[in-house]
């Protein structure tokens, strides 16, 4: 008898701060990954999907993001990539003076 399966993995890689692309407010994402890996007798021996989000702390909205993405979110550390994990930023507003 031959048991095998998978089994998933859940790290918390950063904690960003970035604006909500859904709510608006700047709160803390955290960027997590998730790796399912195929195991043989309940011993993991390779990884079969990795799998990156956010979400955002205040809201709770998630986001799916691609590798290259949570790359360059590490990278800057969310900062000067727009909106909430990588979604546009509104436009700042005018202010009137007579």
């Amino acid at each position: 008898m031959i048991i095998f399966g998978t089994k998933a993995y859940l790290h918390t890689l950063a904690m960003l701060t970035l604006l909500c692309g859904v709510c608006g407010n700047p709160a803390a994402h955290p960027l997590t990954k998730r790796v399912t890996k195929f195991t043989l007798f309940f011993v993991p021996l390779f990884p079969v999907s990795t799998r990156y989000r956010t979400q955002c702390t205040f809201c709770g909205a998630e986001r799916k993001l691609d590798a290259a993405e949570a790359e360059r979110l590490l990278a800057t550390g969310g900062i000067g990539g727009g909106g909430a994990a990588g979604s546009p930023a509104p436009a700042p507003r005018q202010s009137h003076q007579d």
